[in-house]
């Protein structure tokens, strides 16, 4: 049986018990049909991750009791995905791709041509957390409420790099410039910003222009859309610069959930 892996806010450490909210509770006992004393894996982005066991407190009500942890926490790329709103069902798509990617903060950003201007943040991060708990990841991205860019550019922190992903064609290919980076820019925090399916207005782009950490590039000879361009550039920049540079753990399939080590 695999076992069920649940993102908490709570602390973690051995001997502790761990409310279950209701969902989670419905969830483990009519979805997954666990029993009192199920094995389970808890993470809470700070702790690492711990087993623990399912015990009932009334019809509704659950605790994860914590046992020993079973990984440390590890450090990720501080890295963020800024980006035109989309329709629903595309817009959730990129928050469980880019989780599953690494992305550190999700920040939707208005543009003069973005179409959707409401964002229902609360349903991001549930796509969120539910792409962190399925492929083990340790942490959960920080959803944040829409931004107009232009505020967004005039708070933007100093030595945060920004990738800018270009359709104008005034940039090198993205491999191209990550590839001859320098270390000192490959340890910055950075951000990649994708743009609405219209494009930068000319006065957005003279925006960024004035950003001293901004770097344009293109993305191929095809027109992508929008969420298609923010994996592509999450990946060529995990692949290039992120944490994919380093050797990957083997799993422990006796306490992983759905997979197995190689």
């Amino acid at each position: 049986m695999s076992l069920s892996r649940l993102h908490v806010d709570a602390d973690l450490a051995a001997g502790l018990d761990v409310a279950l909210d209701e969902a989670q509770a419905h969830y483990l006992r009519h979805v997954m049909r666990r029993a009192d004393g199920a094995p389970l894996l808890l993470f809470n982005g700070r702790d690492g991750e711990w087993r623990a066991t399912l015990e009932a407190r009334g019809r509704k009500a659950a605790v994860a009791r914590v046992g020993e942890r079973t990984r440390e926490q590890a450090v990720e790329p501080d890295l963020w995905l800024c980006f035109a709103p989309l329709k629903r069902a595309r817009i959730d798509y990129v928050a469980e791709k880019a989780t599953e990617l690494g992305v550190a903060v999700l920040q939707p950003v208005l543009t003069h041509h973005t179409i959707v201007e409401r964002v229902n943040v609360e349903r991001l991060r549930a796509n969120a957390v539910e792409a962190a708990e399925q492929t083990e990841r340790l942490s959960v991205p920080e959803v944040r409420p829409p931004a107009a860019l232009a505020s967004l550019l005039d708070g933007w922190p100093a030595g945060r790099r920004l990738l800018v992903c270009d359709e104008t064609g005034g940039g090198p290919p993205i491999a191209t410039a990550l590839s001859g980076l320098d270390a000192a820019a490959r340890a910055a925090p950075w951000a990649i910003l994708i743009g609405p399916e219209g494009g930068f207005d000319s006065g957005e782009l003279a925006h960024l222009r004035r950003i001293s950490d901004v770097m344009a590039v293109g993305l191929g000879p095809r027109i992508l859309r929008a969420d298609t361009a923010a994996l592509a550039a999450l990946t060529c920049w995990q692949a290039l610069v992120g944490d994919w540079q380093r050797p990957t753990p083997r799993l422990k399939a006796d306490y992983r959930t759905s997979r197995v080590a190689l």
